[in-house]
């Protein structure tokens, strides 16, 4: 039997708890970017809309997107240092269980950097400086988002779902905003 199976009520179970915390997370995600792009160009003044601007704004904040990676770098690396099973590399053995979270959770978090910072730089050069406040408030949500889903992902798919989801919810607004707009200067 393997060992990694779970029953089909556990299953409902996580099923019905990652829908929950995927709907916290879209609340909250709404919540915090309709705020921002009401709220924060009345706060602060954003770069302007020329492509030199627009490129800078974007570079800070995917430094931002990408200290998360850096971190996932560093925990992976930490526990293989530290690992007789894992010093060799994935190249020779999946990790162990001593690492299966740090290098579960730097995948996930390349994949979510990678998809964050193209769905920016597509919305922000659609878009301008129109959208900067949705950045800055996607990068906030992307870095609680990541701490939210390692802190959890050891207690199973619904504790991390709302970590999972305050990552990936931003980058779906930025995706849809920047085919939006594309759509739009194409009927133009």
């Amino acid at each position: 039997m393997d060992t990694y199976r779970i029953s089909d009520a556990e299953l409902l179970r996580e099923q019905r708890g990652v829908v929950r915390g995927s709907v916290a997370a879209i609340a909250l995600s709404a919540a915090v970017l309709g705020a921002a792009h009401f709220v924060l160009p009345k706060l602060v003044r954003f770069p302007g809309g020329d492509i030199e601007s627009a490129l800078n704004f974007w570079a800070g904040a995917s430094l931002f997107v990408v200290l998360w990676v850096i971190l996932g770098i560093r925990l992976v690396s930490q526990g293989r240092r530290h690992s007789a099973l894992d010093i060799r590399g994935s190249a020779f053995a999946p990790p162990s269980e001593r690492i299966a979270v740090q290098a579960a959770f730097l995948q996930n978090t390349l994949e979510q950097a990678v998809v964050m910072m193209v769905t920016h730089f597509a919305m922000l050069m659609l878009l301008r400086e129109s959208v900067m406040p949705l950045i800055a408030a996607s990068v906030v949500l992307f870095s609680f988002g990541r701490l939210s889903f390692y802190r959890n992902y050891p207690k199973g798919a619904a504790a991390r779902a709302f970590g999972m989801a305050l990552t990936a919810v931003p980058s779906i607004v930025a995706f849809v905003a920047a085919l939006l707009a594309l759509v739009h200067q194409i009927w133009q």
